[in-house]
Order: structure tokens, then sequence, then C-alpha cells
């Protein structure tokens, strides 16, 4: 007998979808079972992945929106529920990184990295909310990262707000487990996305020879993590930050 997705007809909300571990997610989520919607503040990378991915409008849709406008996930949310209904699953993976040493980092510069990292998950899972409580079911998946373990050289503002998304599970794990909300995070290390791209070649080298497993992760790797956290497999974990960095941080 065929085994069911472990996803079959959730309804999932994930935002930076358009690229990297997001659209690698997005991927994921909908070869196990589910709807999916794609948030992502690009436009046109929104309708490269919509094209990439190949779904129709009853499995997938696609949002160009900011996540430091709450109005504009507000929006989202609505639009979702009049097509599919519900909201079980979001994973709040859209963030930004802007590094420099402590005594020359902008206040710019903190206040961008704190408002989508950390303020845009805040405002997202504010705007799922309301549905998952009248569900009485639901799932938030906060991406940190292993930078928000340990923290990092250069990346003050980057390290608060991966910090702080965990800061946000383990206080929400406490606050919706009794309402049939769980809430996790996952933490990645160094995962072969876009964002390694103008690191030279030397220097991708030695990151790789700080991990045990002498490699970079792949965007997929994280995006199984997530989707195991998301099913009902994982129907008794709340509040855990799961780590996928090859040992990075032993």
């Amino acid at each position: 007998m065929a085994t069911q997705a472990r996803l079959q007809d959730k309804v999932a909300i994930i935002t930076g979808g358009a690229q990297g571990i997001g659209l690698a997610s997005a991927r994921k989520f909908l070869a196990e079972g589910a709807r999916v919607a794609i948030a992502d503040r690009s436009a046109p990378a929104v309708e490269r992945a919509l094209a990439e991915l190949g779904q129709d409008e009853t499995r997938l849709r696609g949002f160009a929106l900011d996540v430091t406008h709450a109005g504009e996930l507000q929006s989202m949310v609505r639009a979702l529920l009049v097509a599919f209904g519900r909201i079980d699953v979001l994973v709040n993976n859209a963030g930004i990184t802007q590094d420099a040493r402590l005594q020359n980092m902008t206040e710019q510069q903190f206040d961008d990295v704190i408002n989508v990292n950390l303020k845009g998950v805040f405002q997202a899972t504010q705007a799922v909310l309301p549905t998952m409580l009248s569900q009485g079911f639901g799932v938030i998946l906060n991406a940190s990262s292993v930078v928000g373990l340990y923290g990092n050289f250069g990346q003050t503002n980057y390290a608060a707000s991966k910090f702080g998304v965990i800061g946000f599970v383990k206080t929400w794990a406490r606050e919706l487990g009794p309402k049939g909300i769980r809430c996790n995070a996952v933490c990645p290390g160094f995962i072969a996305t876009g964002l390694l791209d103008s690191i030279p070649a030397r220097v991708l080298e030695q990151m790789q020879e700080r991990v045990p497993l002498r490699r970079l992760g792949r965007p997929e790797e994280v995006a199984n993590a997530y989707a195991f956290l998301a099913s009902d497999e994982a129907s008794y974990i709340n509040g855990t930050v799961l780590e996928v960095g090859g040992g990075l941080t032993l």
C-alpha cells in the first residue's frame, strides 16, 4: 500500500521562499503533498520561482512582499484563507546580512537586519496566529543559524537576530503549545547558496575544513529538516533548536 506524503494537503507559508533554502523548502514541501505559498520581497524572483516549481494555483501561490510591513503579511494571509481555507505551517526563512565589525557598524545596518530577521519573524507569526489558534493546530518554524548559537566575528546584528528568533521559539512553545501550536528553530551551518557566491575559493575551502563532514551543506538538507519538523512525525517536538551544520559547532 502506498505511503501518504508526510505533508499531504497541509498549507504552508515560506518567507524568503524564492531562492536558496526557501526555494528548496518550497520544492520539498510540494513533493510531500503540501500546498505552498512562497513570499519574497523580489517580485522577479517570485515569478522565477513559480515558473521553476511548475505547479498550478491549486498547489502553489507567490507573493511579493516585505516582512517588515505587517499589512502586506496580513493581506497574504487573507488571500490564502480564501484560496486554501487554512494555514498549517509557517516557515520564517526570510533573512539578510549586513556585516561589519562592531566599531564600524552603522545604526542603519543594525536596524535593517533586526527589522527583517527579528521583527519580520514576529510580524509574520502574528499574521498567521489568529488562524492557527482558531484551528487549534499549527507549526511555526524559525530559521536561526549556527551564528545564533555561538556568535560570529563581524555579525553583531545578525547574531543578535538569530539568537532572538531562538528566544521567540522558546517563549512561543510555552505560550502556544497548550493551543496545539508547535514552535521550533533550525540552525543551518555553511550552506551552499547564492549568499556564498562572492566568497573566494580559498575561504570556502577553509570553511569546509572547519566542518567534520568536510563539505558545505545543501539547501535541500535544511529543507528536509523543515519538512520533518512540519510533519506529524514531529508531533511531540516543541521548543527545540535543531542544528543542520554537519557538526560545525563541535
